[in-house]
């Protein structure tokens, strides 16, 4: 097939970025356009000198026109910006991948509640397919407009996912002790990311509720087909650039072996491509994920007593936002679910 020309919206921060360095690589895609209206003008080389010899585009003003002449729009915009081009674009037949949480939250008002401000197009947000692979695959290959996931509720989900479907554990009182690198609050300055603050320190945040819960909390509900999940997400900051270390606490209702688990977790994603279950004993660490679309699970039940615990780790710009929108994009326009996306993880 001729390539699937894309575009960028809100190119200059962490996961536009990423989408560029991804997307640089893919066999099948030809980015075409990139904006931001504070650089416009400004080569994206000159931005991200990373980036030289593999771009001659240049950041320019949100058009519609243009927009619309894609075949698909990357939106890497802050929550809230979105809804206001998207919809002209979905009624033109462009197909939209959002990293934003615009879209992710089907109770409108949740998200307006979570997010501090009205939803500029609930119907919309509705009909959005949510682009976790490992839960949607079939809709998302025939979505218009799909949201993409969270990064704290990929590493989340994928973590709780095949305990919940198999009705294995307590609905209520699930537990998420999760920490991030500082990438995960975007590319801008607020003093509490500066190095000096930030640097050989590791402290909680937002304990007392978190936006991220409602979005977890939905996708928990329907994989675990009953009613009501109730989970308490403390999240921390990480001292470092990029990656997600989640580790997830459930009581289980019945009998379970160590190995019974195991077992549950290697079948449930075998046919997965990017999780990886790890070997019995493991404990996978960011720095094994750096860079890549993988997310590694472990799972252990302590001392033989009746909680299990998950270890999940991600990177947040990459399985969390700008490479996990690539494989839906892939499955979207039916390629190899694969395609720019078989790095290895950078070490050190």
């Amino acid at each position: 097939m001729s390539d699937i020309k894309a575009a960028i919206v809100g190119g200059t921060g962490y996961t536009g970025v990423e989408l560029l360095r991804l997307l640089a690589d893919h066999p099948q895609v030809e980015v075409t356009a990139i904006t931001s209206r504070a650089e416009a003008g400004t080569p994206v080389s000159e931005l991200f000198p990373s980036l030289r010899g593999h771009y001659d585009l240049k950041f320019s003003e949100p058009d519609v026109e243009q927009l619309a002449a894609c075949d698909v729009v990357f939106f890497a915009t802050p929550h809230g910006v979105a809804q206001a081009q998207v919809p002209e674009l979905i009624r033109r037949g462009v197909r939209v991948i959002d990293l934003s949480a615009d879209f992710r939250i089907k109770d409108i008002a949740t998200w307006e509640h979570w997010y501090g401000q009205k939803h500029a197009c609930p119907e919309l947000a509705r009909e959005a397919v949510y682009g976790l692979p490992e839960v949607n695959r079939t809709q998302i290959a025939g979505a218009q407009l799909l949201a993409c996931p969270g990064c704290y509720p990929t590493a989340i989900q994928l973590g709780f996912i095949p305990l919940l479907e198999a009705g294995l554990i307590e609905t209520s009182g699930l537990v998420a002790n999760a920490a991030s690198g500082a990438s995960g609050a975007g590319r801008q300055g607020k003093t509490d990311l500066l190095f000096a603050e930030n640097n050989d320190s590791f402290r909680a945040y937002a304990a007392a509720g978190h936006r991220h819960l409602p979005e977890i909390e939905q996708g928990l509900r329907l994989a675990s087909g009953e009613g009501e999940v109730q989970m308490t997400f403390v999240p921390h900051l990480l001292p470092m650039v990029r990656g997600i270390h989640a580790t997830l606490y459930g009581t289980l209702k019945g009998e379970a072996t160590q190995e019974s688990l195991q077992s549950l977790f290697e079948q449930r994603y075998a046919s997965e491509p990017f999780v990886d279950v790890m070997p019995a004993g493991s404990h996978p660490q960011t720095r094994s994920v750096k860079g890549t679309n993988l997310c590694r699970l472990a799972v252990y039940k302590p001392q033989d007593r009746n909680t299990v615990v998950v270890l999940s780790v991600i990177d947040n710009l990459a399985k969390g936002a700008s490479a996990q929108a690539i494989q839906n994009l892939n499955i979207m326009f039916g390629l190899n679910e694969n395609q720019g996306l078989e790095r290895p993880a950078l070490l050190p």
